[in-house]
């Protein structure tokens, strides 16, 4: 795929440079270089990491199959699947609740997701996160409740998907009930990781959105940047990274997140490198 394929990719998905970084991997600025022609030579392995972002999002040509109906996913292993005669895309809850427990699942829209054990910086993050939020939640006497996976939300209140955020803020608490979250959390926050980027970028930027999600962020730990969606205000796509100090919407703007001080917190896993 030449340079000039990807920049009308880049335009039809509708992608900004951050989020062509993030899909593929290559630093920012390099993205930033290349498309807007200051960088007319890129090397033959960065050109090949960029494409990886056009080639494997939904609806590009790629491998498709009952396992893996969309590109780009950690789909549930055939191992698995081995055990319904339904097909990627007509699961329900009951197929849900009869997965191993002992393993994390996502249902989305029929499709069942196999999730990944999360990383150290995946970890620390979330816990950073949801620390902060409690904090502020608990000073201020506040009604709101944050929560950390694992954590069942019933995003639509229907039978066909279940997903399990890494850190969620609820305002409403008729929604908290013993088995899930049942129905659409204020805020979401997701860590991204290598097996999930697509799924957390796209199906469930959507997901969420539709489903009256009022704000969404997600941390890419590689690229050390966050992206803030304030769908509740139509603002969509601030970036930032762990320079700055980001204001929580759904709290009043009140809480302010210093990612300087995450930095700092996780800073000796970048030093490891």
């Amino acid at each position: 795929m030449t340079i000039q394929e990807m920049k009308q990719k880049k335009k039809e998905l509708g992608y900004s440079n951050a989020m062509v970084a993030a899909l593929s991997g290559v630093p920012l600025g390099t993205v930033q270089k290349i498309f807007s022609g200051a960088t007319t030579t890129p090397r033959y392995e960065t050109l090949r990491a960029l494409e990886q972002a056009f080639k494997l999002s939904p609806g590009a040509s790629s491998p498709a199959s009952p396992t893996n109906p969309v590109s780009g996913a950690s789909f549930l292993t055939e191992s698995i699947l081995a055990y319904s005669a339904k097909q990627q895309g007509e699961f329900t809850l009951e197929d849900y609740y009869n997965l191993p427990e002992e393993e994390r699942f996502e249902l989305i829209d029929g499709v069942i997701y196999d999730m990944t054990a999360p990383t150290s910086a995946h970890q620390l993050i979330a816990g950073y996160f949801h620390y902060q939020f409690f904090n502020h939640i608990m000073s201020r006497n506040g009604d709101c409740l944050p929560m950390i996976s694992p954590l069942d939300v019933q995003l639509n209140c229907d039978d066909r998907t279940m997903v399990q955020p890494d850190v969620i803020i609820v305002c409403d608490r008729s929604k908290v009930i013993d088995r899930c979250i049942y129905g659409a959390p204020d805020f979401v926050l997701e860590v991204l990781s290598k097996s999930t980027k697509r799924k957390d970028m796209i199906i469930k930027l959507n997901k969420y959105m539709n489903a009256g999600v009022r704000e969404y962020w997600m941390i890419d730990p590689e690229q050390k940047t966050v992206m803030v969606y304030d769908f509740e205000h139509d603002h969509y796509a601030q970036f930032h990274d762990f320079k700055d100090t980001i204001p929580v919407t759904v709290l009043d703007t009140q809480c302010q997140i210093d990612l300087t001080d995450l930095y700092e917190h996780i800073r000796f896993l970048y030093e490891r490198e």
